[in-house]
């Protein structure tokens, strides 16, 4: 009897999944023909009450967390020193006449505040995040779509806003972009770096979308191609968002933080991600931590005849390698993040949800006495 083999070529997210009340509105069509669609993220100033996000699993939805607001946020954009929560909403509203029209790049385009709707035109620009995504897409575009080890990762970056505050950071397969502009909402610099053209300029969309939330403190995102599966960076000016001599010397010279997020779901693409996080960590020119997240998913598969998480237990194997790399000049420290931090985006954060941290030091040579020697 022939091996049955079954193949899916559409891949949702759960965070679209899990909101069918939502209204999802597209906006646009991409380069490629493929729907996109625009959620607003609302900032939620005064919120003063505080609630454990509940990090043991099960469906924890947005609870009001107290933290500090954000040091850039200009006069008059309604912050107040009390506290400010994120939350997450697809709140892609609209009304029922869109004015359709072509961008500069010829996609179909809808405005902006026709999607968003009359909430969205009274508040605040500083009170909204606004990001661009798919809903569903072959596997080799789901950067296109938001997934919660993202939002994991922006609940961290919003958490720890000290640990990022005046530094340059590296994103490695950025996606969206959403991890990206929020730790650029303190970082002095953020390299929001990801694969093909059409995904790149979404990316560069949600930035501008969302400039007002970095522009007033001097952050700077920069949008770059980076293949993990490429030993250099691309340097050709004619190729889009390729890399400047000037860009690669600040990468180099300046970043500690390097971030990934939910981007172990391919045995080969995770090998070529750890590759690439040595490579890097050995060019950095300071002592650097990479912060991972990662969803572990249960699957059944008929080659076990059991439910398994292959892709999460070979993400755990390279970590176990990279920590066990001997005899080089740089030694890899890897440590779970406790994850109990507050929840200030609406998502599920399952049990599932991990954050690691892979620390990059130089390796200290003994100091040998001459007596010794002899």
């Amino acid at each position: 009897m022939d091996e049955i083999t079954f193949k899916s070529d559409t891949v949702l997210s759960d965070v679209h999944l899990h909101t069918p009340n939502q209204r999802h509105l597209m906006v646009r069509l991409s380069g490629v023909g493929q729907p996109v669609f625009l959620s607003q993220f609302k900032l939620l100033w005064n919120q003063a009450s505080q609630t454990d996000s509940g990090a043991e699993g099960g469906n924890h939805r947005a609870h009001p967390a107290e933290v500090t607001p954000p040091a850039r946020s200009p006069p008059g954009s309604g912050c107040s020193s009390e506290g400010v929560s994120l939350q997450a909403g697809a709140d892609a509203t609209s009304q029922e006449e869109v004015a359709a029209q072509l961008d500069e790049d010829g996609d179909l385009d809808v405005e902006e505040d026709d999607v968003l709707g009359d909430e969205a035109q009274e508040s605040s620009p500083y009170d909204v995040i606004k990001i661009e995504h798919t809903m569903a897409t072959p596997l080799e575009d789901v950067g296109k779509q938001v997934w919660r080890g993202a939002l994991l990762l922006a609940d961290y970056i919003l958490s720890q806003r000290d640990l990022f505050r005046g530094r340059t950071v590296l994103e490695l397969g950025a996606g969206t972009g959403l991890a990206s502009i929020l730790a650029a909402t303190v970082a002095q610099t953020v390299y929001c770096t990801d694969v093909g053209a059409d995904l790149l300029a979404m990316c560069q969309r949600n930035i501008a979308l969302n400039s007002h939330l970095t522009a007033t403190g001097g952050g700077v995102i920069k949008v770059k191609e980076l293949d993990w599966l490429k030993d250099n960076l691309c340097t050709d000016p004619e190729v889009p968002f390729s890399w400047s001599e000037e860009d690669i010397s600040d990468l180099y010279g300046h970043t500690t933080i390097l971030l990934a997020a939910e981007v172990f779901y391919d045995d080969d693409l995770t090998d070529a991600l750890f590759k690439t996080l040595c490579r890097l960590a050995h060019k950095l020119k300071n002592a650097s931590t990479a912060i991972l997240s990662v969803e572990k998913r249960l699957n059944f598969t008929l080659r076990h005849l059991d439910v398994t998480c292959e892709a999460y237990d070979h993400f755990r194997s390279c970590l176990r390698r990279l920590e066990g790399l001997t005899g080089g000049r740089l030694r890899f420290a890897v440590e779970p993040v406790d994850v109990s931090f507050p929840q200030l985006l609406v998502y599920e954060r399952i049990q599932q949800l991990e954050l690691w941290k892979v620390f990059v030091e130089p390796v200290t040579e003994p100091v040998v006495s001459a007596d010794t020697a002899s």
